[in-house]
C-alpha cells in the first residue's frame, strides 16, 4: 500500500485503504489499482456491476456571456445548440491537429457548461485555456477539489438504480440529470468508459463517504451486485470496448482522424450562419481530410498465444514495419490477447495477417474491427 503523503487523495481514499486496495501513484493521485484480482473485478463489471473512483479526473465549470463561444473555439464538437442535460464527447486539439485531451462537455444551461477532462491534462488545459481566451468574457472554475466522481458500470446497475429513482434509468446515453439528497445536489449522467451500461456521478466532496455507503451497501457480501474496482480493470474494460486512452491512442502528436474519432470532429464547423466559430486545429484536420485522410489509422489486433503486446512495440508485415502498438492486454472476456495499434491504411483491412515484435519473440496477429466487445 502506498504511504507517499505527497500524492493527492480523493474523498474515497479511506474507503480504499479500509478495503485492502493496492494503491499506486497515478498521475500524482493515490489511486486503487485493484482490491484483489484484476480479472475478478473485470468479470464483475461484465456480469453484474462495479464502482470506480474517478475523482482524479478534472471537473471544470465554464459560465458567462462567452462560455459557449469559447468552448466552440477549443472543442472539435459543436457546442452551440447543445440542450440542457446533453453531453458531448469532444477533443481539444493543438494548432497541428494533435490532441491535447479528450473531454466530455455537459450542457448545464445556455451559458453554463461543465467539462470533465483527464487528470494528467487538467493543469495543461487550464494553461492552454488561459492562453487562447483572448477577449472572450466567461468564468472558469476548477471544481476538481470540491467534488468527487464515481463511475458505476455493469449490466445490473440500472436495475439497482431503479430501486432509488425512476428517472435515471430512463435517461438516454450521453444525457444527465440533477438529483438531491437532503441539501446536497449531485449530477448523474448515463456515460462510462467500460463498454457496459451504467452511470457516472459527480457529487459534493462533503457527502462522498455517505454516498459510497449507500451505493455499495454490504460491499463484502458475496452476492453484492456492485463491488469496488480499480484502475487495472478499468483499463482492460475500456480496451475491450475499443475506447481511446490519452497518452496511448491519442496524444499531442496523434490526431483524432488517425485515432478514428471522426464522429467527435465537426470539420465544417463555422461554415454555418449560426455564429459558431472554428476550432483550434481545424485547419490542420481539414488539410489531412482533403489529402485523402491520414496515412495510418487505428485498428484492433488479435494475437496468437497468450503473450501480451505493449505500447510502443512494432507491428510488421512481411518483415516491414507498418505500425506501432498503442495498447494491449489479455482479454478476460474473449480469453485472447488483444491490442490496438496505429498501422498503415493498406494493412488495416479486417483479417490482414501481421506480426508483433514482442522483443525476444514475434507473435502472429490479425486485424479486426473495433470494438472487440460490445454489450
Amino acid at each position: 500500500m502506498s504511504t507517499d503523503t505527497t500524492l493527492r487523495q480523493t474523498p474515497f481514499h479511506s474507503f480504499h485503504a479500509e478495503h485492502g486496495a493496492k494503491l499506486v501513484d497515478y498521475t500524482g493521485w493515490d489511486m486503487p489499482l485493484h482490491y484483489g484480482s484484476i480479472l475478478d473485478e473485470h468479470r464483475q463489471v461484465r456480469t453484474s456491476g462495479g464502482m470506480f473512483d474517478v475523482s482524479h479526473m478534472g471537473r471544470l465549470r465554464f459560465s458567462g456571456r462567452d462560455a459557449r463561444r469559447f468552448l466552440d473555439h477549443v472543442c472539435t464538437r459543436k457546442i452551440n445548440g447543445m440542450k440542457q442535460g446533453q453531453i458531448r464527447y469532444s477533443l481539444v486539439c493543438n494548432e497541428h491537429g494533435g490532441c491535447k485531451d479528450d473531454v466530455l462537455v455537459y450542457g448545464i444551461g445556455e451559458s453554463e457548461f461543465l467539462m470533465v477532462c483527464n487528470a494528467a491534462n487538467r493543469e495543461k488545459l487550464l494553461e492552454h485555456f488561459g492562453a487562447v481566451k483572448g477577449d472572450m468574457v466567461f468564468k472558469l472554475k476548477d471544481e476538481t477539489d470540491s467534488t468527487a466522481m464515481v463511475a458505476i458500470q455493469g449490466p445490473k446497475v440500472m436495475e439497482l438504480i431503479g430501486q432509488f429513482s425512476k428517472e435515471i434509468p430512463s435517461l438516454k446515453r450521453y444525457r444527465f440529470t440533477n438529483k438531491s439528497i437532503l441539501i446536497a445536489k449531485f449530477l448523474v449522467s448515463r456515460t462510462g468508459y467500460t463498454g457496459e451500461d451504467g452511470v457516472e456521478v459527480i457529487l459534493p466532496k462533503m457527502i462522498a463517504k455517505q454516498m459510497i455507503k449507500m451505493l455499495l451497501g454490504n460491499v463484502d457480501a458475496d452476492d453484492t451486485a456492485v463491488k469496488p474496482c480499480g484502475l487495472g480493470a478499468r483499463d482492460s474494460l475500456r480496451l475491450e470496448a475499443g475506447m481511446a486512452l490519452y497518452g496511448h491512442e491519442i496524444t499531442e502528436d496523434i490526431d483524432p482522424l488517425t485515432a478514428c474519432l471522426d464522429f467527435a470532429i465537426k470539420l465544417d464547423k463555422g461554415d454555418d450562419d449560426e455564429g459558431t466559430g472554428r476550432f483550434i486545429g481545424q485547419d490542420a484536420l481539414q488539410a489531412i481530410a482533403a489529402a485523402g485522410g491520414p496515412s495510418q489509422k487505428l485498428t484492433g489486433l488479435i494475437l496468437d498465444g497468450r503473450r501480451v503486446a505493449r505500447q510502443g512495440m512494432s507491428v510488421t508485415q512481411d518483415g516491414t514495419q507498418v505500425g506501432t502498438i498503442t495498447s494491449g492486454c489479455w482479454s478476460p472476456t474473449l480469453e485472447k490477447s488483444i491490442a490496438m495499434a496505429i498501422v498503415d491504411v493498406a494493412a488495416r483491412e479486417a483479417g490482414t495477417a501481421l506480426e508483433v515484435d514482442l522483443g525476444r519473440a514475434t507473435a502472429v496477429a490479425s486485424t479486426t474491427l473495433l470494438p472487440f466487445y460490445k454489450a
